[in-house]
């Protein structure tokens, strides 16, 4: 069947509808900044941070700039310094390995879980060298790594765990929240993300007072208090703002990560059957919510450009794995270093998710995949 242009494209995330619904209740916000002129911390953020901590099911959040500003500050909280190695993943983004180096350490990278794409637990112990002080395991997706073993290998090897979980807003793993299991974790509130900002914003979480007490200061320029400071900081600090945007997503969050969770469902219904798509795994210890909807496709290039002129977006997370990027060529790492990352990188597609999908898209998106492979 030959592919026509609908004349209403499917987006692969599609943020003017959700802020059409939360209109008034943002300009509200914005208006009471305006009015109070509370734009750099203050109440907002405040408050943000213990309404998301609670959600999280943590004791503690420290609102920051962004999900980068949140992975350095909690890698520096953590005492990272020039000579370390910490271990991680090949595909993720940048941000994860960048806040890394740019705190000092140096990346080992580990290969992923053949399912679900996520840290291989069983790979994890000969990375460990004398110098490695710490682990970040990725919950890719919206999807939790598989915790219990990383940490249980953290532990016996006296190494921190740092969550990134900047695709996990509400993820859990075996009833407990992305968050609440590392050390320290690090969200990103990018606008794109499940609960994203109308900005760029972060948080980091966690139980460590201590870590988040440094954290908070590396936040605010290394004041202990106004003009007083202990250490170098940064400016990072939370957008009043955006802290208010947040607190009104907040109250939606779950109800969007059903939706998400449902969009999957009928995804997997609709594509059942087709030969050469592989589709998401979900774990048995998680509650995926589903930040993305990856298949892995045969002939992934000549399906992404047939979907793309059915007038249907899709994305690629991650093109090219970090071992292989040129910024990251000086760890002599070259292709056949991690098979799993490097093969899923080449099959991988995100197809259109977003809690506002309808289930007439779903199928339409469906319905052109199945057309390509029917040929």
């Amino acid at each position: 069947m030959e592919p026509s242009v609908s004349a209403d494209a499917i987006p692969l995330v599609d943020l003017v509808a959700q802020h059409r619904d939360l209109q008034d209740d943002l300009v509200a916000a914005f208006r009471r900044a305006l009015a109070t002129a509370g734009f750099a911390g203050g109440a907002e953020v405040s408050a943000f941070e213990a309404e998301f901590a609670a959600f999280i099911g943590t004791t503690t959040c420290v609102g920051v700039g962004s999900g980068t500003d949140a992975l350095r500050f909690a890698y520096q909280a953590l005492g990272v310094r020039a000579g370390d190695e910490v271990i991680t993943v090949p595909n993720t983004f940048i941000a994860t390995t960048e806040a890394l180096t740019q705190a000092g350490a140096t990346i080992r990278f580990v290969d992923v879980d053949p399912g679900t794409l996520t840290l291989d637990p069983s790979a994890l112990e000969a990375a460990i060298t004398p110098r490695t002080v710490g682990i970040v395991p990725v919950h890719l997706y919206g999807q939790p790594a598989d915790l219990d073993p990383i940490a249980a290998i953290a532990e016996r090897h006296g190494l921190w765990v740092v969550e990134d979980a900047a695709q996990a807003h509400g993820a859990e793993y075996k009833g407990r929240r992305c968050g609440t299991i590392g050390r320290l974790a690090a969200f990103s509130f990018y606008p794109a993300k499940n609960l994203g900002a109308c900005g760029e914003a972060g948080a980091v979480v966690g139980s460590d007072r201590a870590s988040l007490a440094t954290v908070r200061r590396l936040r605010e320029h290394g004041e202990s208090s106004r003009y007083h400071h202990e250490i170098e900081g940064y400016n990072g600090r939370l957008d009043a703002i955006q802290a208010a945007f947040l607190r009104i997503k907040l109250r939606r969050l779950a109800q969007w990560n059903d939706a998400r969770r449902r969009h999957a469902a009928r995804y997997r219904d609709a594509l059942a059957g087709v030969a050469d798509v592989a589709l998401p795994v979900e774990a048995p210890y998680a509650r995926h919510v589903y930040h993305l909807f990856v298949i892995r496709a045969e002939r992934r290039d000549a399906l992404q450009s047939r979907l793309a002129q059915c007038g249907i977006a899709t994305g690629l997370h991650y093109p090219v794995p970090l071992h292989l990027q040129n910024a990251y060529r000086h760890l002599r790492l070259g292709r056949g270093a991690f098979p799993v990352a490097e093969r899923a990188a080449e099959t991988i597609l995100s197809l259109p998710m977003f809690p506002e999908l309808t289930e007439s898209q779903i199928g339409r998106v469906a319905e052109a995949i199945r057309d390509f492979y029917r040929g």
